[in-house]
């Protein structure tokens, strides 16, 4: 039985029957059935239909979603809210997509081998997807992994985070209602990680969808058989750079929305940010005072600002690397704990580059600020661990942008904007330890398709032509 508690306070909201090991066979099964028997697909205007109903049906249930994303995850509700409106957005998205995703046209006839041919391709679903999700977004992160699947035509079994299944359940039962018939959306159930890694390495599943620890992810990767595709979605400890020349007051709202939105818990959360030494001190002090002024409490309520880690154990352990940070000689402003799994928000100045807050993923409402002297110091710095995904630079000199934008060891670097900034059609992608292949509604749909080529040879045509003829 999996027990559904509220993040904030840990009251018990649901509680759910855990699939076995008799279930996963049946999971995989009926979706292996499904793709090997052509008969079964869904057309193209049959799956476009679908997710058209789907979406009135997820603006109709716009606030319940909202409200359950708060309690079972520990989003504010302002922020849980705007993840519904991206999940509507991201199901418009995949419509949109295969609207006007298609095959092409291959060139023959350039060689007197290929003459008299004409081929094209078109592309066929790749088979059984597996999705395993995180807990940060419970309901966008599905919608990213399950709807481009719907959309290509692929059966999908969907295992999310144990400890926000809501979520996903009430996402599958609408697609049910939206007409996706029996079996092309399975949910699993399960917090045994021996099942969800055989669910992942089953030799009927074509393609993984794996969101969480980079430690799972390039487990399971190893572990995947010969054929089957994956896409890996990981974190880091993004970099943001304050150029000399930035203007404080306006990067002030970003830099803090894009460091603490939902306490931390995001895989590009900025958590390093390296600040010319000449603007070190102002900064701090508006920065700081922008931080501490965060409403800290029960994401529920309406003015919420920064909410609960998941669990007990995550705030202890953030807590404890602070800790460890302020030991070896960081300075700590803020810090402190309001509840079991709740952090007001702090700022640690100067922590050893070794320190676990320097190194590793802190995944907390907690940032570092180092001073710099020269922008190859500090892109130097950023570029100086094995997670590299998303980096930022604030500055009103362009070739500050530019020379930075060039040299930042990220998938994506944002100027004057925060590094959590996300749109759901764009390609989201991790580099070295942070990821394996791009994700991003349009860019899985193209992972989760495979593309076939046909090709007519047409010269037999004129040889009948000149035969009836004669």
């Amino acid at each position: 039985m999996i027990i559904v508690r509220r993040a904030f306070d840990r009251a018990s909201i649901a509680e759910l029957p855990e699939d076995d090991a008799a279930s996963l066979q049946r999971k995989l099964a009926l979706a292996a059935r499904l793709h090997a028997d052509r008969s079964q697909w869904l057309p193209p205007h049959e799956r476009m239909g679908i997710l058209r109903r789907l979406v009135p049906l997820l603006e109709g249930k716009r606030v319940h979603l909202a409200r359950q994303i708060s309690l079972e995850g520990g989003k504010p509700l302002v922020d849980a809210l705007v993840e519904v409106d991206r999940a509507v957005d991201g199901v418009r998205n995949a419509v949109d997509v295969m609207r006007t995703e298609g095959g092409h046209e291959i060139p023959m006839g350039l060689t007197a081998a290929s003459a008299d041919r004409r081929a094209f391709t078109f592309h066929e679903p790749i088979g059984v997807v597996v999705a395993i999700s995180a807990f940060n977004h419970p309901l966008n992160l599905i919608v990213h992994q399950v709807v481009p699947a719907v959309a290509v035509g692929c059966p999908v079994i969907v295992k999310p985070a144990p400890a926000t299944p809501l979520s996903c359940l009430e996402l599958a039962d609408l697609l049910e209602q939206a007409g996706l018939p029996e079996g092309w959306c399975q949910v699993f159930l399960s917090s045994d990680t021996a099942l969800a890694e055989a669910l992942a390495t089953d030799r009927r599943v074509a393609f993984l969808s794996f969101i969480g620890s980079a430690r799972v992810g390039w487990h399971l990767r190893s572990k995947l058989p010969p054929g089957t595709r994956c896409a890996l979605e990981h974190g880091g400890a993004a970099p943001c750079i304050v150029d000399r020349s930035a203007d404080l007051g306006r990067l002030l709202e970003p830099l803090a929305k894009g460091s603490y939105y939902h306490a931390g818990q995001v895989c590009v959360s900025t958590q390093r940010i390296f600040v010319h030494r000449s603007l070190r001190d102002d900064f701090l002090e508006r920065f700081a005072a922008r931080v501490l002024a965060l409403r800290t409490g029960d994401p529920a309520l309406e003015e919420t600002e920064l909410g609960p880690l998941i669990s007990p154990e995550e705030a202890t352990r953030v807590e404890q690397w602070i800790g460890e940070a302020v030991a070896s000689g960081a300075t700590l402003v803020g810090g402190g704990r309001l509840s079991p799994t709740t952090l007001r928000p702090s700022i640690l100045v100067e922590p050893p580059p070794d320190a676990k807050v320097s190194s590793l993923e802190v995944f907390g409402p907690t940032t570092c600020v180092h001073a710099f002297d020269d922008l190859g110091q500090a892109i130097a710095a950023a570029n100086g661990l094995p997670t590299a995904f998303q980096a930022s630079i604030f500055t009103n000199d362009l070739n500050a942008a530019l020379h930075a934008a060039e040299r930042l060891d990220a998938s994506a670097v944002m100027v004057n904007d925060h590094t959590a900034f996300r749109t759901d059609w764009m390609p989201f992608a991790g580099r070295r330890e942070s990821g394996y292949g791009t994700g991003g509604i349009p860019w899985t749909m193209r992972d989760m398709s495979s593309r076939k080529m046909v090709v007519f040879r047409t010269g037999w045509q004129s040889a009948c032509m000149r035969d009836d003829a004669r």
